[in-house]
């Protein structure tokens, strides 16, 4: 009894974060992660247009003609602006907890701990100043708060994959790019403090303290040379030439490092789709090599994040989804399916152009092939056996969702009634020219 009285009361809890729920809508729509449809396109375009208008804004803006004529304009919009950023951020904020990495720590701690996100300092920074000087005026200098205005153009890279893969990058190879940080250090002192050996009694203006020979070691060894500072010596020209050879050599270093890892991980992200790996999906086993070209000339290659949201409840179902490597779970009104490598999942919904039937979640990060409902629909009208397979395996998903649905009602724990589906395909008619 104790046991039925919990899984009351959690049921009851459920519906604070059923998909159809305002707060998960509003969540699909800002956080969409990679789901994409017309609200995320409106949303995303208005946000990045407003964001490059406060730009071009800040900059018009400290022309002193312009401003002393629409100084009215600039103020109005950008109170305009700083209100639209500050309501974004508390949205973000009260949606947080739809995203499982933040909602598992609970309402309050999961929000804290997603407004201190890189992400989100950002957002906050981006109209948090100019709240400020419109209470204080006097505590914040007017060009300041153009520096903090202008951190808004930041914001973009919530919406740019290559900045985020970017940053990823630096933060891999962060111990190995400290390491040649150390190693540029140690070379600036002591290329400094030798000149300040042999040219500071020479020249005591220039050389004549550590400080202002570091300044020269700066200079020097990222080959700018500005000619401000310059040795007369034959020691300390020698000095010079070395300073500006390991210059070249240092700096190029973590240029090399970001370099290679970041093309690395575009790659890696936008993986090429072969004709081997869609021959080995164990759904197109039997396909001639014809078929498998058509097939693998209308699927696309997508990455995805661990806790992502593949697919929801209820959604317009546009395309369908295999996935190459990670795993997955699918959440249906009977049960829960795990999936894996080989797997596919919302063929349904372009089946029978319905909505989703299941809300799947990434449990780690994902290779996936996805296929539009427009391109499904011309494969099956050009290799009809390919729509008797799908709608086979349709039939036998469903037979193992109420098989796993008896289980649960015989009292067994949803760990044991999880449903395996690794032969489902395998199961469906191969017989496809």
């Amino acid at each position: 009894m104790v046991r039925t009285d919990r899984s009351r009361k959690k049921a009851k809890r459920l519906p604070a974060n059923a998909p159809d729920t305002l707060r998960h809508k509003v969540y699909r729509t800002i956080e969409a992660g990679h789901i994409f449809n017309w609200r995320v396109l409106v949303f995303e375009t208005l946000l990045i247009s407003l964001i490059l208008a406060n730009v071009l804004a800040v900059m018009l803006d400290s022309v002193k003609e312009l401003n002393a004529r629409y100084f009215l304009v600039f103020y109005w919009f950008e109170t305009i602006s700083v209100l639209i950023f500050a309501g974004e951020y508390a949205v973000r904020l009260w949606v947080a907890i739809e995203d499982p990495r933040y909602g598992i720590s609970g309402p309050f701690w999961g929000r804290v701990r997603y407004a201190v996100t890189p992400v989100m300092i950002v957002d906050f920074l981006s109209f948090a100043p100019s709240i400020a000087g419109i209470f204080i005026p006097s505590a914040l200098d007017l060009r300041i708060l153009r520096l903090f205005r202008l951190l808004r153009l930041m914001k973009i890279a919530r919406y740019s994959p290559a900045l985020s893969t970017l940053i990823e990058v630096i933060k891999a190879e962060r111990r190995a790019l400290l390491g040649t940080l150390l190693l540029i250090v140690c070379i600036m002192v002591i290329s400094a403090y030798t000149m300040y050996v042999v040219e500071g009694p020479i020249q005591p203006d220039k050389f004549g303290s550590l400080p202002t020979a570091l300044y020269w070691a700066v200079t020097t060894l990222t080959t700018t040379g500005y000619g401000d500072i310059t040795p007369v010596t034959m020691i300390g020209k020698m000095v010079a030439g070395v300073t500006m050879m390991f210059g070249l050599a240092l700096f190029a270093l973590p240029v090399g490092i970001v370099a290679t890892n970041f093309v690395t991980e575009i790659h890696r992200r936008d993986f090429v789709v072969t004709w081997s790996m869609i021959s080995h999906l164990p759904l197109f086993e039997g396909f001639s090599a014809a078929a498998v070209s058509d097939v693998m000339n209308v699927l696309r290659s997508r990455m995805v994040r661990e806790d992502a949201q593949l697919t929801i409840a209820g959604m317009e179902g546009t395309e369908m989804f295999f996935i190459i490597s990670g795993t997955a779970k699918a959440e249906y009104g009977r049960g829960t399916i795990p999936l894996g490598p080989g797997d596919f999942f919302g063929e349904t919904a372009v089946l029978s152009n319905t909505p989703y039937d299941c809300t799947v979640i990434a449990r780690s990060t994902m290779r996936l092939l996805t296929l539009s409902g427009t391109d499904f629909n011309q494969l099956t009208r050009k290799h009809t056996k390919l729509k008797r397979r799908f709608e086979a395996v349709i039939a036998q998903r469903g037979r193992k969702l109420e098989a796993r649905a008896r289980r649960q009602a015989e009292g067994r724990s949803p760990a044991e009634a999880e449903i395996e589906m690794p032969d489902l395909a395998l199961e469906a008619p191969a017989d496809l020219d």
